[in-house]
């Protein structure tokens, strides 16, 4: 029987939810402050622990460090409001399973525990690994920040599921959605994980060299060629060759890349050797290939052979749960680089964010917040160093799903509940607002489901 632990000043809320979880034949313990709390994580194993974010006498945060330097294998859930939603992205960036919104479902944090123990579960197996394979697993899991939102988990799956295999994938997304990042967490998490990534970005080679960068050249081959060179796809060998913007490549190179990959051999400009290689390719693009294809613009044969499996990035607007976590992490990455001090987001700072569209999306997220740093003089990042079409950026209703006194009101529940699949908790979480709201609003507009 699965042990867990609910820490929760609400005894009401506490007693209830003990009582469900009981129902459903767990072993269930209370605690209704950090410090009762403490005494019964160091004596017991749990294999769950609830915890709300805010507590009499301390935060989640604080105690999930107590929680996990007790045992790592135990699996945290942050419970929190809608209003402290970064804390509890700040709980998952140092090692909580997940956070599930106040009020909630009991079969969403139900769900959301059958999740966790399988996490235990499978942490449990991969420790009886080699420790080589574990500092390997230690490494992918280090280089991928994961969001929280639908779109992300979606994401995070599909990169699971094709990376052990020897698929070629397609990324798909709009510009600075993080496809290379997307791409390296696929060959992280491969077989391939400890032989060369190497990512060319094929926008940027110049058609008249374009043979030699991918294949090589010997000597003397051409004008220019003083020395032997080694090409992408001998780089890669054994590896993963990433090709950002296939859409880029002429027709001849196309042709010749095809080859490259049915033969599984290339043959470097003015060689008559050939050469074999084992690659997996991961192309991306912003644009439509299909369309491409149909126009006679990529080669047909090539899209299907690179496209065995696609992945199609989403871009921040639709992950806008995942918005804090990014910027959090580019907030650490931005202090190491500029050796800066800079400890978080001011509150009127968040609320900009929120409102704004990212059409840049994570680059564009991680260049701003990068410049925040920079110019920031004291301990916060506030609304005085953000460009002025953030910083006074007009509330996007349609992306943001802000509601009241909104004229489109019935239409933006309309969007929220499909983009939802219909999950009213969700839903209104997308519209700021609490499920009472949300069902007075359907009944006002008769809106059923």
């Amino acid at each position: 029987m699965s042990k867990i632990l609910i820490v929760e000043d609400d005894v009401a809320f506490c007693t209830m939810l003990k009582t469900f979880l009981q129902k459903k034949d767990y072993e269930v313990f209370t605690a209704f402050s950090g410090n009762e709390a403490i005494p019964q994580i160091k004596e017991n194993t749990f294999d769950v622990v609830l915890a709300d974010v805010r507590l009499p006498d301390t935060d989640g945060i604080t105690l999930l460090d107590t929680v996990l330097k007790n045992n790592p294998n135990t699996q945290v859930i942050i419970m929190t409001g809608y209003a402290e939603i970064n804390m509890a992205v700040n709980a998952i960036k140092q090692g909580a399973f997940d956070y599930v919104s106040k009020p909630f479902n009991p079969d969403t944090i139900l769900h959301t525990i059958e999740k966790a123990l399988k996490k235990e579960t499978s942490n449990t197996i991969s420790k009886k690994k080699t420790a080589t394979a574990t500092d390997k697993q230690n490494d992918t899991n280090n280089s991928f920040v994961k969001g929280v939102s639908d779109a992300s988990k979606k994401l995070n799956e599909y990169v699971a599921l094709v990376a052990p295999t020897r698929m070629s994938v397609l990324v798909i997304g709009d510009s600075g959605t993080g496809k290379e990042y997307v791409a390296s967490s696929i060959h992280k998490a491969s077989k391939r994980a400890d032989k060369p990534f190497v990512a060319v970005d094929c926008g940027a080679i110049p058609k008249e060299i374009a043979s030699s960068e991918f294949f090589g050249h010997i000597k003397g081959s051409f004008t220019g060629a003083v020395n032997d060179k080694v090409g992408h796809f001998e780089a890669a060998n054994g590896g993963t060759l990433f090709l950002d913007e296939i859409g880029n490549l002429s027709y001849e190179l196309q042709v010749q890349l095809l080859r490259a990959l049915q033969e599984r051999k290339i043959k470097p400009v003015g060689s008559n050797k050939e050469i074999e290689v084992d690659i997996r390719v991961i192309v991306a693009t912003n644009e439509d290939l299909s369309h491409a294809v149909k126009e006679g613009e990529f080669r047909e044969d090539l899209y299907h052979r690179l496209n065995e499996f696609s992945i199609k990035v989403p871009p921040l607007r639709d992950r806008i749960e995942d918005l804090m976590l990014f910027a959090n992490h580019f907030l650490e990455e931005s202090n190491i680089e500029l050796e800066k001090h800079v400890v978080g987001f001011a509150d009127e700072v968040l609320d900009a964010f929120k409102k704004y569209d990212w059409p840049g999306n994570l680059r564009e997220l991680k260049n701003i917040v990068k410049r925040s740093v920079l110019l920031s003089q004291i301990d916060m990042i506030t609304l005085d160093v953000l460009p002025n079409d953030i910083a006074y950026a007009p509330h996007n209703a349609k992306q943001t799903y802000g509601l009241f006194k909104n004229q489109n009101e019935q239409e933006l529940i309309l969007d929220a509940l499909e983009k939802a699949n219909g999950n009213k908790a969700k839903a209104a979480r997308m519209l700021s607002i609490d499920r009472k709201t949300l069902y007075n609003k359907l009944k006002q507009y008769d809106i059923s489901l």
